[in-house]
């Protein structure tokens, strides 16, 4: 002990730290000795530092990344804690997502299908629209609806249109193709993103052009779903109303990290900044969610962009999807809702019903 300070070995016994994490953690700049002897290079720390190094010793159990747990400790107490927070809603969301793709591969690697469901489904009833909205001069939205495959497209910038029309012309190489094993769906699903990720470039040579995909591949058992950007799927199942899809947007993450509200997000200046798309440039395809989703029948299914959703309510949403007896009229009367919402922004729907087997 050196002027009340303790020795490399003390503290590191005292913090629950190695003296060699305790090494690198000096290099790194995270937690720095009080004091170095500049002739031996020995380390000396002082007992205020103890706390610090112990908030370090638990972070890294958590696994948080050294650069945030710089940032941590750096806050006052009840920003370290929020920080903490918005950490760990991320990982969690990371491990669900993880958990449903393993549980897929266990079940393939098993030799079960998972593609089977309990109840036989025939097919699917769509229908698509998409309107320019009583704002907007164009219509940059894309809407798609076939036997296979169900897309929406919103996009930005001054070839936006094209940029969403070059994504969905690209999916659709996948109605021809032969339907994938299961075990091959997923593959099959991130080239396609990665092709209309290309196409994008291609016909959108813009900076600031791309556009978002929320896509729905039929597979004959189950639904496969690509999804990028803000555009959104719902599910309307025996009842239940649910959003299938998350946005990829900055207020999303805020919401996600516990710093703003739902409501604060419908109305934030910023909610329609995304954080990932298809663009074209920097491996954005590679960010785009890949899902593979079990279908029943009577499943009803909502593709729409933001204009849809950004002024039409929840409620209004699912009581129109539970109403309308066919996909035809639901898409038209989502359409007049958004008009009677004023609909600042173009506006496009694409809503499927799975089919029963009779009998």
């Amino acid at each position: 002990m050196e002027n009340g300070l303790l020795t490399i070995g003390a503290f590191a016994r005292a913090s629950r730290l190695s003296p060699k994490a305790l090494r690198l953690y000096d290099e790194l700049g995270l937690l720095r000795p009080a004091r170095v002897d500049p002739r031996s290079g020995y380390r000396f720390y002082a007992r205020d530092q103890i706390e610090r190094a112990r908030l370090v010793a638990w972070l890294r159990r958590l696994g948080m990344p050294l650069a945030r747990i710089r940032t941590v400790c750096d806050l006052a107490p009840a920003e370290a804690a929020a920080e903490i927070a918005a950490y760990w809603t991320g990982v969690e969301a990371d491990t669900a997502a993880r958990r449903d793709l393993a549980a897929f591969l266990v079940d393939q690697l098993r030799g079960k299908d998972p593609a089977m469901p309990h109840e036989t489904i025939t097919g699917i009833r769509y229908a698509a629209l998409s309107d320019t909205g009583l704002v907007r001069e164009g219509n940059q939205d894309t809407a798609y609806a076939d036997s296979r495959l169900l897309a929406v497209a919103d996009g930005f910038g001054a070839d936006g249109a094209a940029a969403g029309t070059a994504a969905i012309e690209a999916l659709r190489t996948l109605e021809s193709a032969s339907a994938p094993l299961p075990g091959d769906i997923l593959n099959t699903l991130s080239e396609a993103v990665g092709r209309a990720n290309r196409a994008v470039a291609e016909r959108s040579p813009g900076e600031d052009s791309g556009t978002t995909l929320t896509a729905m591949l039929w597979t004959g058992s189950r639904l496969a779903l690509v999804h990028v950007g803000d555009s959104r799927a719902y599910l309307l199942r025996a009842g239940g109303f649910f959003r299938i899809t998350h946005d990829h947007t900055l207020v999303q993450s805020l919401v996600d990290e516990g710093r703003i509200t739902p409501e604060e997000a419908s109305t934030h200046p910023q909610r329609t900044l995304l954080l990932r798309a298809l663009n074209g440039r920097d491996g954005e395809a590679a960010a785009a969610d890949l899902k593979l989703h079990d279908a029943r029948p009577g499943d009803r299914y909502l593709l729409c962009s933001d204009g849809l959703y950004g002024v039409v309510k929840d409620a209004d949403l699912r009581r129109v999807l539970t109403t309308s007896s066919t996909p035809e009229q639901a898409v038209r009367e989502l359409i007049d809702l958004a008009h009677a919402a004023g609909a600042p922004d173009n506006v496009s729907c694409v809503v499927a019903d799975t089919v029963p087997a009779a009998g």
